[in-house]
């Protein structure tokens, strides 16, 4: 699933208001609903790489018609956050680590330049409100709530674009995070956190401190440390049944050979 260009198609005005941790979902339509939900989900690592998305089963679960949940669907395809294959409905995909490297090479361009924008110019409102995340971030960290954690490590991200102030910034990012995401729950090395918190308390310090240069280069620093922490998994180990197919005698053949008069 590699990067692609912006969708040139409307989008919600309410989509980036409903995502953003905690925020109000009241003056959201029930399709801006599903939609948030499933791309929360995804970046969470609520929903597992390959997970098919059944509209009976996700109509349910939120409460909506099967009209609505399509309706989410599509706009989720067409932002390239999920799959739809014909005959195969909806999944979330599957990206190669392959797919790594034109992610973090994009992420670099945009958010390296959000950081040389942002990098000593920051209001203490601003520090005050990117402080929060990061303290909220470790906080999960440190209960063990993995989710939150990387939901909120996302939106520490989408708030200094927000703050760049340039919206195709933020469209950019939005259709990025998820594929990282992925790329986290498949690749990254065990033991490793997707976006540690310490790392982003680096980062605060360094645009309020160091300057648009300085800035920027820690955070692609940060990406870059991202990026090293993927690794190949090795191929889950295949059932002793499936491995010994080829092996197997036919259904038809009796379960046991009979012996060879004067064999042993």
């Amino acid at each position: 699933m590699s990067p692609r260009p912006p969708s040139s198609a409307p989008r919600s005005s309410t989509r980036s208001a409903t995502r953003s941790a905690g925020a109000s979902t009241a003056g959201a339509t029930a399709t801006d609903r599903v939609y948030d939900g499933i791309y929360r989900a995804i970046v969470e690592h609520r929903l597992a790489p390959g997970a098919r998305l059944r509209e009976e089963e996700l109509a349910e679960s939120f409460a909506v018609s099967r009209t609505v949940v399509r309706q989410a669907l599509q706009r989720l395809a067409q932002d390239q956050i999920i799959e739809l294959r014909h005959n195969r409905g909806a999944q979330v995909p599957q990206p190669g680590l392959e797919d790594a490297a034109p992610v973090f090479d994009a992420r670099r361009v945009v958010e390296c330049e959000i950081a040389r924008r942002l990098g000593g110019r920051l209001t203490p409102t601003q520090i005050a409100e990117l402080r929060a995340l990061v303290e909220a971030e470790a906080a999960a960290e440190a209960r063990g709530d993995s989710a939150a954690a990387i939901g909120l490590s996302g939106e520490f991200h989408r708030a200094l674009a927000r703050l760049a102030g340039n919206p195709v910034f933020m469209r950019m990012l939005d259709e990025l995070l998820p594929t990282t995401s992925l790329l986290m729950a498949l690749y990254k090395r065990p033991g490793r956190p997707a976006c540690v918190a310490h790392r982003h308390q680096e980062m605060l310090a360094a645009l309020a401190q160091a300057g648009a240069a300085g800035s920027a280069a820690e955070m692609r620093r940060h990406l870059d440390e991202l990026e090293r922490s993927l690794t190949p998994q090795p191929a889950p180990a295949a059932p002793l049944r499936d491995v010994f197919a080829t092996y197997r005698e036919p259904a038809s053949a009796p379960a046991a050979r009979t012996k060879k008069p004067g064999s042993a």
